[in-house]
């Protein structure tokens, strides 16, 4: 009798390991929160669309129009060795400027596994009236951070 008891008492003690063990497994499988694949493209897919629309703007509506747009409040720009810090300083840095457009494409995209931060890089063509009253331009290469607002929009935090 107390051969089958102890056969009972280990059966049940492996049954109790068992669940143990499957249930920690689940649990820790279920826990992995990296993204796949799939999600990873729709969010450059996202940033890329909004590159574009950015880029677009300017060339449409205005170089001011577009920067203050597609700026998230905290956003900064580095022109000519100057940060220009925050959406209002963003305004007033743009408001007079004298330029006849702007282009770029994006080359690259890549976004964090969190979702939340991501950036670009690609060429642009800047076109202004020089000092002479000369139509010219200014190639070179760009580099955007996005950052995913609240409302589920991107904006940029450098440019």
């Amino acid at each position: 009798m107390w051969l089958l008891h102890s056969k009972i008492s280990k059966v049940q003690n492996m049954n109790k390991l068992t669940f143990i063990f499957t249930s920690t497994f689940l649990f820790l499988i279920s826990c992995n929160t990296k993204p796949d694949k799939i999600q990873i493209e729709t969010w450059k897919n996202e940033i890329r669309e909004t590159e574009q629309n950015f880029s677009k703007m300017a060339g449409e509506e205005g170089i001011h129009k577009a920067f203050t747009t597609f700026a998230a409040e905290d956003a900064m720009l580095m022109r000519n060795n100057k940060i220009i810090e925050g959406l209002k300083s963003i305004d007033e840095h743009y408001i007079n400027q004298n330029s006849k457009g702007l282009s770029w494409s994006p080359d690259f995209v890549d976004v964090a596994a969190s979702g939340d931060l991501g950036y670009t890089y690609g060429h642009y063509i800047f076109s202004y009236i020089d000092s002479t009253g000369k139509l010219d331009a200014d190639t070179g290469i760009f580099h955007t951070v996005w950052k995913k607002q609240s409302d589920g929009t991107w904006r940029f935090v450098w440019d």
